[in-house]
């Protein structure tokens, strides 16, 4: 395969070798949890909404706090605290 990138499809077989190689059960786990787990833990250890915002690729600071289900007032209050 000539692409550099991975198809979401090969991405899936790699999260579930993954899973596997550790013992669990590969049905609980998926690539969107581990994207929003990821997004989650950055967000919660940084408080940079904005730089979540950017690893996810939204361009709206809105639809980042309805993807990690923060309170809008706090997730704006930090938007604006946070220097790009």
């Amino acid at each position: 395969h000539k692409s550099e990138h991975l198809s979401t499809r090969q991405y899936g077989r790699i999260v579930d070798g993954w899973v596997t190689s550790i013992g669990l059960d590969p049905s609980a786990y998926g690539t969107h949890s581990m994207r929003r787990t990821k997004a989650s833990l950055i967000y919660r250890r940084t408080g940079n909404l904005r730089a979540v915002q950017l690893l996810l690729g939204h361009t709206k600071i809105e639809s980042t706090v309805r993807y990690l289900g923060i309170e809008v007032d706090d997730a704006l209050e930090m938007a604006e605290r946070t220097e790009v």
